[in-house]
This record gives C-alpha cells, structure tokens and sequence, in this order.
C-alpha cells in the first residue's frame, strides 16, 4: 500500500503552527497537506490505471510475457481480465516506477509504439493518482502478425487432407 502525503518522509520534521495557532507535530502534518486526512493508494490501483493507459494505444496488441497471456486468455474466457497483467510498479511515498511488457502489433514502428505507451503511463498516473513517475520501462517482447491468427483459424475450419 501506498500512502501518499505532500511531505517527503525523507525531511526533518519541523515544528509549525497550524490554523489554531499551535504548534503543529510531524504526525498532524501526516494527515494531508489541508489536514483532513492521509490519501492511501494501492499499489495494483497504480498498476491498473497504467494497464488501462497502456491498452488504449494503437499498436499495442497485449500486455505480459508468453505465460502472461496465456493465463489472461483463460482468464477472459471465464468472463474475467487481469487489466494489470504485464505490468509491474513500485510505488514510494510520492514516487512511481513502472515496468512495461507487450506484444506490438506488425507492422507499428516499435519505438513509436513503445514511446506512446511511456507517454500514456506518465499522463494518467500522474493525472489520476496524483504521484511523480520517475521511470517507465517498456519491454517488446514480441510481435503480433495478424496473418498467422487467420491462417491458425482457417486449418481449424477446413481439413487439410480429405
């Protein structure tokens, strides 16, 4: 879990007066930057807004690796899909990094593709959730040719000796 405060833990507390004129501890500035309360966000929430960011991409066919796929394919077969699948974060008191794996579609120029998804991962973490990304690797892990999928139907559907 991920608690977001508007003070870094990283700095020396410092005494301060609040708005009754008293002096304020490092706990009561924990609350929030308007004192009404801390904003604590999951570390799959992260995961899953950047998944959502990522999917809307053209030329981005999937996320995650062989196995990834996979089970997400068993997955939405049963009415369920793991929007965080290929995605990984690591999220810190005010920071994110985030590790990207997809399947790029042919014939998208990879990079192009890559840095779209890096752009849309900083815009809607940083949008949404409220937090500085640091980082968004991005690994192509292979590539999409929509021929095969047609072909692969096609020697289901019709024998190929009679």
């Amino acid at each position: 879990m991920t608690i977001q405060t508007h003070t870094p833990a990283d700095v020396p507390a410092k005494n301060t007066k609040n708005t009754t004129g008293l002096i304020a501890d490092a706990h009561d500035r924990d609350k929030g930057k308007d004192g009404r309360g801390a904003t604590t966000v999951a570390d799959g929430v992260v995961a899953k807004i950047a998944g959502i960011a990522i999917q809307e991409i053209p030329g981005v066919h999937a996320l995650g690796g062989g196995a990834a796929r996979a089970i997400g394919n068993l997955r939405e077969k049963v009415g369920q899909k793991d929007l965080t699948q290929g995605v990984n974060v690591e999220v810190g008191q005010t920071q994110v990094a985030v590790d990207v794996t997809l399947v790029v579609e042919y014939p998208h120029p990879l990079q192009e593709v890559a840095d779209n998804a890096r752009n849309a991962v900083y815009t809607a973490i940083e949008d949404l959730v409220g937090m500085e990304v640091t980082e968004v690797n991005v690994t192509i892990t292979d590539i999409h040719v929509p021929s095969e999928d047609a072909d692969a139907d096609d020697a289901e559907r019709e024998p190929r000796v009679a």
